[in-house]
């Protein structure tokens, strides 16, 4: 899912998400809308779809992980989290009833369950405390939720969120709870905080193998190319991360043979295509060098095209694996295609 944090992917509009880099959904950020331009916008507007032109589906984070990056402006306790915002200092609350009742009114069709994402690392009593209110919230918000009714005529799923750090038994505990509710789909989060991949992967498989096969796990925050095929293959279905738009606007192309820096002089007079066999037209239409001139020269431009180039290469990648899942031979390809993706150019 292309990160659309405020109702926007950054330097792309939505009829190139949808036409040139075809993307099936994109994720809002429930503390960033909510601050601004705020609900009563968004519902005059009737819903972020019609606000932002996006006939698609969407997926709202609950704020959760935006609040954990506010500890030193927020407290937290069982009743909900406190915190200050980060444009101009007002004070708010999130409790997971309101966070129910903002996603409502922002319209998302998938909308998260408010929870707590710990750091890393942190000690066992404090991700057993955090894990154990994490799933008091999901109780009163899906208690909530089914109170309440969508706004806008169509229905919404609410997805609730395994936790527990690192430690493998709070996430086996979590992991079974979270089943227990049977939502209509599954996330899995906390991981990629700076935990080593070697653990995100072992906790992945861990919760994999508990979270239904027949729903979507959904692993939040996830990353790299590597990342992503290798978490395919424990069973993940769906993703979000801001690296592919991030990285491009600070040159790093990733392509289907390795990891570019476009900004380093070796492409300066290199003028092959960014991808002669992608499939959007930025990876065709424009050379390496053009592409490095643009980012030397500061202009807007370069950034755009890495954008939309990285975008198409993200969402190719996941197509690619859907084909050689359903063809038998994803493991064969996914370990070639793994080295290949990692390799810098």
């Amino acid at each position: 899912m292309p990160v659309g944090t405020v109702g926007s992917v950054k330097g792309i509009h939505s009829d190139e998400l949808k036409k040139d880099i075809k993307a099936q959904i994109i994720l809002g950020n429930t503390y960033h809308l909510y601050l601004r331009p705020g609900t009563g916008i968004i519902e005059q507007a009737g819903g972020l779809h019609r606000f932002i032109g996006w006939d698609r589906p969407i997926l709202t984070d609950s704020g959760g992980y935006q609040v954990y990056s506010l500890s030193d402006i927020r407290k937290m306790k069982e009743s909900g989290v406190t915190f200050q915002s980060h444009i101009d200092g007002s004070k708010h609350e999130f409790t997971p009833e309101t966070v129910v009742d903002i996603q409502r009114s922002i319209g998302a069709d998938i909308i998260m369950a408010f929870d707590e994402c710990t750091p890393y690392p942190c000690d066992y009593d404090y991700a057993l405390n955090s894990m154990k209110m994490t799933h008091n919230w999901l109780d009163r918000g899906i208690t909530h939720f089914n109170n309440t009714k969508p706004k806008y005529g169509y229905t919404q799923s609410l997805f609730p969120i395994v936790q527990g750090s690192t430690y493998r038994d709070l996430r086996i505990k979590s992991a079974e709870y979270i089943t227990s509710c049977q939502a209509e789909g599954n996330a899995i989060g906390g991981l990629s905080v700076g935990e080593p991949h070697e653990v995100m992967y072992e906790l992945t498989d861990l919760v994999c193998h508990i979270l239904p096969e027949d729903k979507p796990r959904y692993l939040m925050g996830v990353g790299t190319p590597a990342n992503i095929l290798e978490s395919i293959a424990l069973g993940v279905d769906m993703f979000d991360c801001v690296m592919p738009t991030r990285n491009g606007r600070n040159g790093m192309l990733f392509t289907r043979n390795g990891i570019i820096n476009i900004k380093n002089k070796k492409w300066e007079n290199d003028f092959s295509p960014i991808e002669p066999d992608g499939d959007s037209f930025v990876d065709r239409q424009y050379s390496k060098a053009y592409v490095r001139h643009l980012f030397s020269a500061r202009e807007m431009l370069g950034s755009i095209i890495a954008s939309i180039h990285n975008l198409n290469f993200y969402l190719w990648l996941v197509g690619e694996a859907r084909k050689h899942i359903q063809a038998g031979d994803f493991a064969t390809w996914k370990d070639e295609m793994v080295k290949r993706v990692s390799h810098r150019l």
